[in-house]
């Protein structure tokens, strides 16, 4: 389900922790999708940020996948959708 969505958005995407935290601390995330098989401990300061901002969380299956459908070469643990 979030990979069809993370491909038929049609505003930027941000993609990578440090990035995504920026995004959903400026306000600028709607949404924030996390990889499952990704490290735990890179993922869930991305997860509680996101939750104490209430913005929307989407788990996908890989990494690697998630990268792919953003158009990158490797994996991605998070990306965010922008507002």
């Amino acid at each position: 389900m979030s990979y069809e969505k993370v491909t038929q958005v049609n505003t930027e995407k941000i993609i990578g922790t440090k990035q995504v935290l920026k995004a959903i601390k400026n306000g600028e995330a709607k949404e924030v999708i996390i990889a499952s098989d990704a490290d735990h401990h890179i993922t869930s300061k991305v997860s509680q940020v996101a939750k104490d901002h209430n913005i929307p969380l989407s788990y996908v299956d890989s990494m690697r996948k998630l990268g792919k459908t953003c158009g990158i070469d490797v994996g991605a643990a998070t990306v965010a959708i922008k507002q």
